[in-house]
């Protein structure tokens, strides 16, 4: 059984919760956390995705970040306007949506084009040829499977230096002090191991960005990530076969922001679900 990568930080942060999702299809309200992220991540695939034709334009280095400000900005607005139903669905505005966004993207802008400018004036390309000799170039959004792995999921970014790949996980929210939550850093870590294999190489590092402070948090990929995704791999398999409720996770942080948490304390309403879940099972076998 083949299960997405995100399943394995969603079973470490509450498996209850993920049980109740994938097993007994309840779904949380939708949240404008999560509509703020599916437009960040949008955002981010048209830009990476539009890069090409952007950097093949390029003539000169000193207007770069004019160019790459609006580039931006256009690709922003689109997408928010794309997402007009789920925005105003969680109760948010479009303009407010534009001002919690921007300045993520205006600070991507702002760094991409000093990444160019450093380029050209290292190597004296433009046009065409810069773009087929720039590094690093970004892929956004990729897909990627594994039949070894029982894996599969879709990367935030990568970075392409020549023949080294580095995946980035992009997350917004809180961050630790120091390092990366314990999640994120298994979910980027099964991203490593999918790359290896999709692209043959050996993934050296990973990072997971933290958007609200700005902060790259550095993961050096090691073997030992290998069996530890495997056996986190399958213990989910493991939970999406049972035939009793997990125990709750014992936090009432995670509770009290949780969209399931009535449903979750609900035994009368989960016990029938349940029932009805073993009855349609065994109809299918």
């Amino acid at each position: 059984m083949k299960i997405s990568v995100t399943m394995l930080s969603s079973y470490l942060y509450c498996s209850r919760k993920l049980f109740l999702e994938k097993v007994l299809k309840l779904r949380e309200p939708l949240k404008d956390s999560l509509v703020l992220g599916t437009v960040r991540h949008e955002i981010y695939d048209k830009i990476n995705s539009g890069e090409e034709a952007l950097v093949s334009l390029i003539t000169d280095k000193d207007h770069l970040k004019e160019l790459y400000k609006k580039s931006y900005l256009q690709k922003t607005r689109e997408v928010i306007i794309k997402n007009k139903a789920n925005i105003t669905k969680v109760k948010l505005d479009l303009s407010g949506v534009f001002q919690k966004t921007w300045p993520y993207m205006e600070r991507e802008a702002v760094e991409r084009a000093e990444n160019i400018r450093k380029f050209i004036e290292k190597n004296n390309l433009y046009g065409k040829e810069l773009w087929e000799k720039l590094t690093p170039k970004i892929i956004s959004e990729l897909r990627v499977s594994s039949d070894s792995l029982d894996l599969r999921g879709i990367v935030d970014r990568i970075e392409v230096y020549e023949e080294e790949y580095v995946p980035i996980e992009m997350k917004t929210g809180k961050a630790p002090r120091e390092g990366t939550w314990e999640g994120h850093r298994i979910q980027t870590a099964a991203y490593a191991l999918l790359l290896e294999e999709k692209f043959d190489t050996k993934i050296k590092e990973a990072f997971v960005q933290y958007l609200d402070i700005n902060e790259k948090r550095h993961i050096t990929i090691n073997p030992f990530m290998k069996e530890e995704i495997i056996e986190l791999v399958k213990k989910v398999q493991e939970l999406l076969v049972k035939t009793y409720l997990p125990a709750y996770c014992g936090s009432e942080a995670k509770c009290t922001k949780c969209g399931l948490r009535d449903k979750c304390y609900d035994e009368e309403t989960l016990q029938k679900l349940m029932k009805e879940e073993q009855k349609t099972s065994k109809q299918n076998i």
